[in-house]
């Protein structure tokens, strides 16, 4: 399967199963597109009058040669592989823990009801999340690298239990040969001098989470008792802790909805504030939101991540750069076979847990009774549901199987699948539009880097 466009002036064709990215001249570009469609044969006749003899031959060499290496045209070697999917073992490799059920803002969009999840306000005891740790150990087999994200809500709610929970961890590696690997997701609210030098010492990775631009922040993240800007109160906090984090892994993230489809502004704004590694994601909303993206908002959202790809590149140029979380892209190895084909392991390899010890597909699903899974005391007693998401991968969805992003989106987010066609096997076709637009936009800015080189 054969993918090609055009952007910022680069003309970029993309081998989808072998994972090749060629830029091509136009002439070869063109032949391209030919000979996928109608053929060796038709290449010459086609573009005949268009461009000399000479570079259409050359362009035909260029292609077969290629064809002969495994780098265009390649055949899809992987839909057999995912066929023993159901038979393999289960190993657990990542827990969200939700240590509070409880939050300190009012977001609007908040998928989590403001930390409820369908349910009630709570907190997770330090002996729960201690059966949840001891369930991962249990269930990981042989794997080392576990991964465990303290999630909310807002976790700093229950910052004493994150403490305990983090050095109990750290006092099982050793006796089961395991290495911890501890993230957190917080609003920032509650952050103090004592969380950051914590947070820096243990986790492995840090999500701070606001919005961008003050007004688009608190317009989205009041305060629950709407008094005071949120953004005054957590951005001087952010901006330590990135200052004491250093070259560790975290990401400021924001959210963007239709009030701001000028998102690359909100990017820019982090970027300009000194923060260097930044994801700002589309929200997933019901379409009677008035927040929520639809699709006569597309083009505009396009258009934005074509703008942000190319102040990205300028930043880069002129040695003031910043890692925009959708833009990075490995086009040398990536992540694994099985990860490419069926994504974040969602109900099999990566589980939420509640604060009561339920386990969920993952925290999009949790409250809803129908992905029950289990329980810590139990473990995973829902096999039919786990084996439904042990499936989930991107043959199984049938827009999937034609799509060129297949083996970077990976399918993309079951939950969202769910939530707008009642299927974890189906497509959120806004995301899909989005998704594919950041694939072309990251692939291009590989091209226009490479060119400095």
């Amino acid at each position: 399967m054969i993918h090609q466009y055009k952007n910022n002036g680069y003309n970029i064709v993309m081998d989808v199963c072998s994972g090749a990215v060629h830029v091509v001249d136009d002439v070869v570009y063109d032949a391209v597109a030919v000979y996928d469609k109608e053929g060796k044969e038709a290449v010459s006749g086609a573009l005949s009058g268009k461009y000399p003899e000479k570079e259409v031959e050359e362009a035909l060499e260029e292609i077969e040669e290629l064809k002969s290496e495994g780098l265009l045209f390649t055949e899809d070697i992987y839909e057999q592989y995912v066929k023993d999917f159901k038979s393999r073992k289960t190993v657990v490799k990542a827990l969200c823990l939700h240590v509070a059920h409880d939050c300190n803002l009012g977001c609007k969009y908040c998928f989590a009801e403001e930390g409820e999840y369908h349910g009630r306000r709570a907190i997770m005891s330090y002996e729960v999340g201690k059966k949840a740790l001891d369930f991962l150990i249990a269930n990981s087999g042989n794997r080392r690298n576990l991964e465990v994200d303290f999630f909310g809500g807002e976790p700093l709610m229950n910052w004493e239990v994150v403490k305990k929970l983090v050095a109990y961890g750290r006092s099982q590696e050793k006796e089961h040969n395991k290495n911890f690997r501890f993230t957190i997701t917080t609003n920032g609210m509650l952050m103090t001098d004592e969380v950051i030098d914590f947070v820096n010492k243990e986790m492995a990775n840090v999500v701070l989470s606001i919005d961008g631009r003050k007004e688009i922040n608190d317009r989205m993240r009041p305060t629950r008792n709407g008094k005071g800007s949120s953004y005054d109160i957590i951005m001087p906090k952010f901006k330590e802790f990135a200052k004491k984090r250093g070259d560790k892994s975290y990401y400021i993230r924001g959210t963007f909805t239709r009030y701001n489809l000028d998102f690359a502004e909100d990017v820019l704004h982090f970027a300009d504030e000194g923060f260097d590694q930044i994801s700002v994601e589309p929200v997933v909303a019901p379409p009677e939101a008035d927040y929520s993206i639809r699709e006569e908002d597309l083009p505009k959202i396009l258009s934005e991540y074509d703008r942000l790809a190319k102040e990205f590149i300028k930043r880069k140029k002129e040695g003031r750069g910043f890692n925009f979380f959708h833009f990075m892209i490995d086009l040398s190895q990536g992540p694994c076979v099985a990860k490419r084909l069926s994504g974040c392991g969602s109900g099999t390899e990566y589980l939420a847990v509640t604060p009561w010890g339920d386990l969920y597909p993952c925290h999009q699903f949790v409250g809803q009774e129908e992905f029950l899974l289990g329980n810590v005391d139990t473990g995973v007693t829902n096999t039919q549901v786990r084996d439904e998401f042990k499936l989930c991968n991107v043959y199984a969805k049938e827009k999937c199987r034609d799509c060129f992003a297949r083996f970077y989106c990976s399918g993309g987010c079951a939950a969202n699948s769910w939530n707008f066609n009642g299927s974890i096997t189906g497509a959120y076709d806004i995301g899909c539009e989005m998704q594919k637009k950041r694939i072309e936009c990251a692939i291009m800015i590989k091209a226009a880097l490479a060119d400095e080189s």
